[in-house]
């Protein structure tokens, strides 16, 4: 198992402890609301977790709903999954949305509202060819949205 030194501080105002995997098989740690709050319905807001990290150069962290809160409630990660790049130093927040529901949705200090998984993300170089000619084809070719079935 590939295990990612990660630098973080926490400033939590709650005693639910720190991001941890649940399971060993656990792709994601569970991260939690650091305050207590409201998503009115039809409301998009940023929900702070009280973590601050040096994400190493060559990866990110993805931000991921969790599927049991998003199975029993509205509640919704809208740009799903976000992405913290590894040049950002601010609190970890999570975008969190009530657009889909007419009743309000009350979220408590220390709630697990999703998961963080690090992932490593290569940089492009690009190698331009000459013309659109010159790209390899494939048996797909230029069919998308559905062509596959």
């Amino acid at each position: 198992m590939n295990r990612i030194p990660v630098k973080v501080w926490f400033d939590l105002k709650h005693n639910d402890g720190i991001p941890k995997y649940e399971t060993s098989g656990a792709a994601g740690m569970d991260v939690r609301a650091n305050e207590r709050g409201t998503l009115q319905p039809k409301e998009t807001k940023l929900i702070p977790t009280g973590i601050f990290m040096a994400i190493p150069d060559g990866y990110e962290i993805q931000i991921r709903p969790r599927s049991g809160l998003s199975f029993k409630t509205k509640f919704r990660i809208p740009n799903s999954p976000g992405t913290i790049d590894s040049d950002y130093r601010g609190e970890l927040c999570v975008i969190a949305e009530n657009i889909h529901s007419s009743v309000e949705f009350n979220y408590a200090l220390g709630e697990r509202i999703g998961q963080i998984v690090i992932k490593e993300v290569p940089q492009i170089v690009w190698d331009q060819v000459m013309s659109r000619e010159d790209l390899p084809e494939t048996s797909r070719g230029t069919g998308g949205f559905g062509s596959t079935g």
